[in-house]
């Protein structure tokens, strides 16, 4: 089976690739803007004749697209998170019309949810950011293509490898930076919002089933850890795999995504139906292997 990822080098694209490359009888192509890329491209700007070529060579029996942009600004999202999947598929109807699409979309296209409530996939889509908005562009784009393909909503990520500029990557690397130092203080805002998270590896072994399961799939099936949990949980859990000794100053307001959105749960048993998923890793198992993969780099601190 052959297989290309998307993205392979950002941080859901290493899990995934690392996933398929432990399963037999797979070829796998990495595709984006690193020069070492199988396929080098940039969603955001590619031709979708010459992307088309290049898939027509590459002939992949699946796609799975983890290219995405994390809300740097409008600009650029629409650029990569709307424009960049409906170029993809434009492509693959010209060069692969036969070949699985995985899509990753982010549960920020259902918006606000209502607390106590686990969203499903059928549920209205209200994104209150550029960022929602336009991943929901891009799931529009991938469910109306007539492809065989499918968009996988996911939570929020978390695990081995994340990014500093991610709410868990960016708290475990400010753990680090503070060390065993019993003064130290390190500053939030409100921290109440509840998130949905998954572990990234359970997000990769999804987008594998999804890639390889016989047969068509529902369009779209939420990817996430099933429950609520407080952003204060996963601060407070990493201050315990940490062995952090100092204070933990939650204080003022947090992020505008995090006042507009004050709980995000999704539903996943579509995802356990259709693919015979669901996750294996608890949410502390993601904090210590996250905690283990956590370097020295110093990178901006995110606003939670």
């Amino acid at each position: 089976m052959r297989i290309l990822v998307l993205g392979h080098t950002g941080y859901l694209g290493r899990h995934i690739a690392e996933q398929f490359r432990a399963l037999g009888g797979v070829r796998l192509f990495g595709a984006g803007r690193d020069p070492a890329s199988d396929l080098r491209v940039d969603l955001a700007t590619a031709d979708t004749g010459r992307l088309a070529e290049a898939l027509a060579d590459l002939s992949p029996d699946a796609v799975v697209n983890c290219a995405g942009a994390l809300g740097a600004d409008p600009v650029t999202d629409a650029e990569v998170n709307a424009r960049g999947p409906a170029v993809l598929c434009a492509a693959l109807r010209k060069a692969a019309p036969t070949a699985r699409l995985v899509h990753l979309g982010s549960a920020a296209e259902y918006g606000a949810g209502e607390h106590g409530v686990r969203v499903t996939e059928d549920a209205p889509t209200r994104p209150l950011t550029s960022y929602g908005a336009t991943k929901l562009a891009g799931t529009v784009a991938v469910v109306s293509s007539g492809l065989d393909a499918v968009v996988l909503r996911v939570g929020n990520p978390v695990g081995p490898g994340a990014g500093p500029l991610s709410l868990p990557g960016g708290t475990a690397l400010r753990l680090r930076r503070a060390g065993t130092d019993p003064d130290a203080v390190v500053r939030f805002g409100d921290l109440s919002a509840h998130r949905d998270f998954v572990d990234v590896r359970d997000l990769a072994r999804a987008a594998v089933l999804a890639a390889t399961a016989s047969g068509p799939l529902p369009r779209v099936l939420n990817v996430g850890g099933g429950r609520a949990v407080p952003i204060r949980d996963l601060v407070h859990g990493l201050v315990s795999v940490a062995g952090f000794r100092g204070r933990i100053d939650e204080a003022g307001v947090g992020s505008a995504r995090s006042a507009g959105v004050a709980w995000q749960c999704s539903d996943i048993s579509a995802a356990r139906a259709a693919l015979g998923w669901e996750p294996r890793f608890t949410l502390t198992d993601a904090l210590v292997a996250l905690w283990a993969s956590v370097g020295a780099c110093e990178e901006p601190d995110p606003v939670p």
